[in-house]
């Protein structure tokens, strides 16, 4: 099932997303279909004043990002095409040295700020310093409870659900900083949803890009070195995961650039659609 973040008439909900509209239910969470079993319950009607029940048609809210992050972890060099397209075009120069493509590479993690967050058909703000600004579309995954320690069988049980992200990347920045906070965290540059499905995309989806109508990026779930669950893993080991957090995976080959007036797509088999424009910084 697939779950929504909206808000509507100035107050925000979590619905069922139908085909009538957006379906306001208190009790998505532990034991439904897909979720994490033996989670607590996470999803509410949120902090509005409809009643359990209500539906509102999909024309009268807005979509906000599905999940509300205390941090956001995105996961390099998960891909062997990507790790040698980067090798390839950058020559080790630009960012850290590269790993040979052929060798099972240490995962490179890194922080996005929540206050990077937008969601669907928000706009990604091109930075007045930038030059070089890429999309990264990827799939990403919302923790349903406190996690720490956990094998990756255990971490199956502490999915909430599934996203299409985009990991907005400065390229220049993330070559010359040191740490990647610029480049990795200006504001909208962490784009995900539009909702949250609770059923794992299967192993063959596809995850692809496109850039004004255009196919820039391909790859599919069991092309990642490491899954999802042991990326869950590998993080608690060292940090309690909690409820909301949010894990971009990695991203295929054939990133690129982006431009002001650009409008890009991330779609994922099963997952979802998300599509975002690009536009300037105003002075």
């Amino acid at each position: 099932m697939k779950i929504a973040r909206i808000e509507y008439q100035g107050e925000v909900y979590t619905a069922l997303v139908t085909c009538a509209g957006y379906l306001l239910n208190p009790g998505f969470g532990a034991g439904s279909s897909g979720a994490a079993r033996g989670a607590e319950p996470v999803w509410s009607t949120g902090e509005g004043h409809l009643q359990p029940g209500s539906t509102i048609p999909e024309q009268d809210a807005t979509i906000l990002a599905p999940a509300v992050p205390g941090k956001i972890l995105g996961v390099g060099w998960n891909f062997r095409a990507h790790i040698k397209e980067m090798a390839d075009r950058l020559a080790g120069d630009q960012v850290p040295e590269q790993p040979k493509v052929e060798e099972v590479p240490p995962p490179v993690l890194f922080f996005k700020p929540s206050s990077s967050l937008i969601g669907h058909r928000q706009a990604i703000v091109y930075p007045r310093e930038a030059t070089r600004v890429e999309y990264e579309g990827e799939l990403a995954v919302v923790i349903a409870r406190d996690t720490r320690r956990v094998t990756p069988e255990e971490a199956k049980k502490a999915v909430l659900g599934w996203t299409c992200a985009n990991d907005v990347t400065e390229r220049d920045q993330q070559g010359t900083d040191k740490q990647w906070w610029r480049a990795k965290g200006y504001d909208t540059f962490a784009v995900a949803g539009p909702y949250l499905e609770t059923e794992m995309p299967a192993p063959d989806a596809w995850i692809r890009t496109r850039v004004n109508g255009q196919l820039r990026q391909e790859g599919q779930v069991r092309d990642m070195i490491r899954d999802p669950f042991e990326i869950i893993s590998l993080v608690s080991q060292a940090m309690t995961l909690q409820r909301g957090d949010m894990i971009m995976l990695g991203t295929p080959p054939g990133v690129g650039e982006l431009h002001p007036g650009d409008e890009v797509e991330v779609e994922i088999d099963g997952v979802g659609f998300l599509k975002n424009p690009v536009r300037a910084e105003e002075e």
